[in-house]
């Protein structure tokens, strides 16, 4: 989606400015997650709700990304959602793959930023370390036992909440900050 696309953006549903967004997007990530789960869909889903621009294809795209990518406790499902809407608005489209323009620099440059917010806060961007610094230990979540585990330590709770807000709110600010979404 190009710069001139995405400005004003903002739903006009709702009347908020920059700094209200932001709060906004951190705190439907954060209830998104613990409602229904799912951190990928929960960033996207947090900004899709105050953001016009990502497509329910996105939403639905993040579906296997949950739980550091399919319950596997990989790359954290958050962060790939951050990451999923930053280059929807940022990213090289298939009708200019060649890119000329080199748009998808400034797409690994913005997401790069967020990997270091990661990696600054948790020590990590893997969903396994997150869940060991967030909540004392990591946790297979196709093991049902585990499972239960999680959830009593507060993963949907009060954690993967937090992580949840925090990528969302990240993004967005990233995305104002460059420009790319905003009134």
């Amino acid at each position: 989606m190009s710069k001139k696309g995405v400005q004003n953006c903002i739903r006009k549903d709702i009347k908020m400015n920059k700094e209200n967004l932001i709060k906004e997007v951190e705190k439907l990530a954060y209830q998104f997650e613990k409602e229904y789960g799912g951190c990928a869909q929960c960033v996207i889903g947090a900004i899709k709700k105050c953001i016009n621009g990502i497509s329910d294809d996105v939403f639905k795209a993040a579906t296997g990304f949950s739980g550091g990518i399919g319950l596997t406790g990989k790359t954290c499902g958050a962060l790939i959602g951050a990451v999923m809407v930053i280059s929807t608005f940022i990213g090289r489209e298939y009708n200019n793959f060649q890119d000329p323009e080199k748009v998808r620099f400034k797409t690994y440059k913005l997401t790069k930023k967020l990997v270091e917010c990661f990696e600054a806060e948790y020590g990590s961007s893997v969903c396994y370390d997150i869940q060991k610094k967030i909540m004392d230990k990591s946790f297979n979540l196709w093991d049902e036992k585990e499972h239960r585990d999680f959830l009593e330590a507060g993963g949907h709770k009060d954690k993967c909440t937090a992580v949840c807000g925090n990528a969302a709110k990240w993004a967005v600010e990233f995305l104002t900050e460059a420009e790319l979404v905003g009134e």
